[in-house]
C-alpha cells in the first residue's frame, strides 16, 4: 500500500485506539473476558467503595434512560440463590453490564467501570497494553515535526491511559497532547469532532483522524486497514486515503 499524504494544514492527529494503534483483538480477547470473567467478585469487593457507587449510580441512571427510551433492557429474573439485597442489586448491575457487552454498546457508564477494572489489572501486572510496533516511533516522528497527538476512542480516558501507561513498550503516556472519549460525543456524530477542535484549540480542516471504520466527521480521515479489521467496501477504498502502517503516513510540506 503506498503512502498517504495528509494536508500541510494539519498541526493535530487524532488517533483511534481498537484496530488503529492496537489489534481488535486485545480488546476482544483479553481486556472483556476480563471484565466478565471478575465482574463479580470485583463488584462484591469494592460494592460499599464510593467509586464503584458512583460507577453504579451511572449505570442505573443509563437504565433510566433506555428505558425512556423503550429500548430493550434484560429482564431480570427470580434467582433462587440470592438472598440478600446487596446479592440482587449485585445481580441486577452484572445483568445490565453483560448485556450492554453482547450489544457491544459505548455508554460513557459501562466504559467506566470497565476503566476502574483494568486499572487494577493493569496496575497489578495481569495485562499489559498491546500496541502495533509502528506506532510509537511514528508518534515521536510526528512530534518531532510539530505535530501535536491526541487519542480519540470510545473506551474511557482512564482506559486509554491505563493501555499507554502499562503498555508492552512501557509508559508512553508523554508522547499524548491529550485524551477524548465518548463523553465529548459519539465517533459518529460530526459534533464531536467539533467540540474537540474546539477543545483543542484548531479548526477541524487542521486535524487529521487515523481510524478503522469509514465516517463522515467533518476532519481528515485516514482509515487504517489491520488484520481482523472490517472489510472496505470499493466506494469506501476509493474515497479514503488508506494506511496498513502509521509509517506510511506522510505529512505534506514538512521535514
Amino acid at each position: 500500500m503506498a503512502t498517504v499524504s495528509i494536508p500541510a494544514c494539519t498541526s493535530a492527529l487524532l488517533l483511534d485506539i481498537e484496530g488503529t494503534t492496537t489489534p481488535i483483538t486485545f480488546v476482544k480477547d483479553i481486556l472483556f473476558p476480563y471484565i466478565r470473567e471478575h465482574l463479580e467478585e470485583y463488584l462484591s469487593t469494592h460494592w460499599e467503595e464510593d467509586e464503584c457507587k458512583q460507577d453504579v449510580h451511572l449505570l442505573k441512571k443509563q437504565i433510566e434512560e433506555d428505558m425512556r427510551q423503550h429500548r430493550s433492557c434484560p429482564v431480570h429474573t427470580v434467582d433462587q440463590t440470592v438472598h440478600t439485597d446487596e446479592e440482587k442489586a449485585i445481580r441486577e448491575v452484572m445483568d445490565n453490564v453483560l448485556w450492554q457487552m453482547a450489544a457491544d454498546r459505548k455508554s460513557t457508564a459501562l466504559k467506566q467501570l470497565q476503566g476502574h477494572m483494568w486499572r487494577a489489572a493493569y496496575s497489578s501486572g495481569r495485562i499489559k497494553g498491546e500496541v502495533y510496533q509502528d506506532v510509537i516511533p511514528s508518534i515521536k516522528r510526528w512530534r518531532e515535526q510539530g505535530l501535536k497527538v491526541y487519542i480519540y476512542s470510545s473506551g474511557s480516558v482512564e482506559a486509554q491511559k491505563l493501555l499507554f501507561g502499562y503498555s508492552v513498550e512501557g509508559d508512553v503516556l508523554d508522547l499524548f497532547d491529550g485524551h477524548f472519549d465518548t463523553s465529548i460525543g459519539a465517533k459518529a456524530e460530526c459534533k464531536s469532532y467539533e467540540r474537540i477542535a474546539e477543545r483543542i484549540g484548531c479548526p477541524p480542516e487542521e486535524i487529521t483522524f487515523l481510524t478503522d471504520v469509514t465516517r463522515e466527521a467533518g476532519v481528515n480521515v485516514v482509515v487504517v486497514v489491520r488484520p481482523g479489521n472490517l472489510e472496505l467496501t470499493d466506494d469506501e477504498r476509493a474515497h479514503y486515503g488508506l494506511v496498513t502502517s502509521f509509517s506510511q503516513l506522510e505529512l505534506t510540506g514538512r521535514a
